[in-house]
């Protein structure tokens, strides 16, 4: 099997390999994890009530490393230029380091400061071996020109902010039973539509993979979870995305491939910006732990767990359908319509039934309000 051959194929080989030995392995890290203690404790903060295991990011690398060896023995990445080859494995090296952080806080607990500098330094090194945003094209100003390169520093910048970002914002996103699992598995599929439509498939397999790995995990973490991904988790799946984001789509360097990772992974970027305003303006470390994060704000608002975890979800697809358009994918628009029903139906069927349920807790009050006014009432006598 050949990637010039059938490249949709083997993306679909990819993604069911990753799934199947993800969904395989996790419980085999949980029994481990219970058995030596590696668990993470309630408290006020967290939706969980008892000790859970977080190392399920352990189990997701394991099926992303295994689908892609796989894949790569089959033929599946073809004959790579040297270049291409390179951002590939660099790539592969940057999650696993950024894994390796985020595990090492799932272990040992380390405060947020030396977890960001570790972040930064990776992604200083990543950079420098090829994975990093070097140019923008801006027809608005360059008015068909040659697009404008950026210098050195700006693009060590621009890379590092965008890889550091994107791994914090899903690691934020990471408050909810398959919250960002399902997030990361569906921007995972929006980046593999548009890389193979901008014909960047050795992207889109890293992004099949990617995907693979969420979705096998979600059949252990989705509410109610029996595991967490934990930091190493979450780190893996932020920094996988936005370097494939960047070898894959914003390699082109155009102002259309820059927005497409932004608008698939607008909504936990939109998310982390607004949290850290929050924190900052009321004097607190952008770290400092709160109840501000979106997903939060539809608890409080009334939705449950799993319908709050549905909606971000629908929304999320919706943006990557939205990127597909933007990148001109094949029945862009048969998508974004089918995205834009989903989404329609989603949140008018999560309404309906909340104003139901609204309406039978206030009729299963009435009969305490009046056997109270009944007791209340004083007796007259004529």
């Amino acid at each position: 099997m050949t990637l010039a051959g059938s490249p949709l194929a083997v993306a679909v080989i990819t993604v069911v390999i990753a799934a199947g030995i993800t969904t395989l392995v996790v419980p085999i890290i949980r029994r481990l994890g219970l058995r030596f203690g590696l668990t993470d404790q309630p408290d006020p903060r967290k939706q969980h009530a008892v000790p859970m295991v977080r190392l399920g990011g352990v189990g997701m690398v394991l099926g992303f490393a295994a689908a892609l060896a796989v894949t790569w023995s089959l033929g599946g990445f073809g004959l790579l230029a040297p270049d291409r080859d390179q951002l590939i494995w660099t790539t592969l090296a940057g999650s696993l380091c950024f894994f390796l952080i985020g595990l090492a806080d799932d272990l040992f607990a380390l405060s947020p400061w030396p977890r960001l500098a570790g972040q930064i330094a990776v992604a200083m090194v990543v950079w420098s071996q090829g994975v990093r945003i070097g140019a923008i094209d801006l027809p608005w100003l360059t008015h068909g020109a040659s697009p404008i390169v950026l210098p050195a520093l700006l693009s060590l910048v621009a890379t590092v902010i965008w890889l550091v970002g994107i791994t914090n914002a899903i690691n934020w996103l990471d408050g909810l039973d398959g919250l960002a699992a399902g997030v990361a598995g569906i921007a995972a599929v929006g980046l593999l539509s548009v890389s193979f439509s901008l014909n960047q498939p050795a992207a889109g397999l890293l992004a099949a993979a990617l995907a693979g790995c969420c979705f096998g995990f979600l059949r252990h973490n989705f509410n109610p979870a029996r595991i967490f991904m934990g930091d190493g988790g979450s780190y893996f799946l932020g920094f996988t995305l936005a370097a494939v984001s960047i070898v894959g789509p914003a390699k082109g360097l155009t102002t259309v491939s820059l927005l497409l990772p932004l608008l698939i992974l607008s909504l936990p970027l939109a998310d982390m910006s607004a949290v850290i305003m929050g924190r900052l303006s009321e004097g607190h470390s952008p770290f400092y732990p709160d109840r501000r994060h979106l997903h939060h704000r539809l608890l409080r608002a009334g939705f449950s767990h799993r319908r709050t975890v549905l909606l971000i979800y629908v929304f999320t697809q919706w943006l990557a359908a939205l990127a597909m358009v933007v990148a001109n994918v094949e029945l862009r628009f048969l998508w974004l319509a089918l995205a834009t029903a989903i989404l329609v139906g989603t949140v008018v069927e999560l309404r309906r039934r909340q104003m139901e349920e609204t309406a039978r807790k206030a009729e299963r009050l009435r009969p305490r309000v009046r056997e109270d006014n009944l007791v209340n009432c004083p007796q007259h006598h004529g």
